[in-house]
């Protein structure tokens, strides 16, 4: 399926089904400033939310604010963050970028996204060194700023390649901009956020890397990857 009207029915369809298994809307799961929600993200660049979260609590616990952090010794950051996956890439990372919007802007805060169209408040943070179209759209769907953009991680990813929304030689980051389109324009952040949330817990929880639950899916009469490991009963009965 190419036609992109075709595309976006389809992906409204999906959207619905979704929401009937996990519940729309979904709550958010946190509410920190844009500054800390970057800092969240960046930590957790290929590693699991359980220490990712440990991680940014003990930046917390360690510097009174991000200006101490952005200060401090790197190897100091580097061992507070020793849980997550590449420490010593990420501790100089974030304090560069730390560094960086203090210069941009005059302090440190991210404060200023709140005027600014979507578009133009990912545009600024992926200017951030190490900041590319995920952690742009999750500082600003996750964050209290609650603004709609739609990240898409390796879950949300998977199930659109299955689906068909996408083909699967996308890759992740150029994915951002193909299923964002395939939304409605006046979507409000909520119904983004919900869309970002179910295709990761259906990711999760059932259309798995490896033997996918195609059985218990509610998406299996749209998904052509569905339809082949799991074709239809009569076709199964036939063979």
């Amino acid at each position: 399926m190419t036609d992109p009207a075709a595309l976006r029915d389809k992906a409204l369809e999906i959207h619905r089904l979704l929401c009937t298994v996990y519940g729309c809307p979904v709550a958010y799961f946190h509410s920190l400033d844009p500054l800390s929600e970057l800092v969240s993200s960046l930590l957790s660049h290929r590693t699991r939310n359980a220490a990712s979260g440990a991680a940014f609590k003990a930046l917390r616990r360690r510097w009174p604010d991000w200006e101490s952090v952005r200060d401090a010794p790197a190897a100091e950051v580097e061992a507070a963050i020793a849980g997550v996956t590449w420490p010593e890439q990420k501790a100089p990372r974030i304090q560069a970028i730390l560094r960086r919007i203090t210069e941009r802007v005059g302090s440190l805060s991210l404060d200023l996204l709140s005027g600014m169209p979507v578009p133009d408040a990912r545009a600024w943070l992926e200017e951030l060194p190490g900041v590319g179209p995920k952690t742009s759209a999750a500082v600003l769907s996750f964050s209290t700023l609650r603004q709609a953009a739609l990240p898409v991680d390796s879950h949300h990813h998977r199930v659109a390649v299955h689906t068909g929304l996408i083909p699967a030689g996308l890759a992740v980051g150029p994915s951002h901009a193909v299923l964002s389109a395939q939304l409605p324009e006046d979507w409000d952040a909520q119904q983004v956020y919900d869309n970002h949330e179910v295709m990761m817990l259906h990711g999760q929880r059932c259309c798995y890397h490896q033997a996918p639950a195609c059985d218990r899916c509610v998406l299996l009469r749209l998904c052509p990857t569905g339809q082949v490991l799991r074709p239809p009963e009569e076709e199964r009965e036939r063979a």
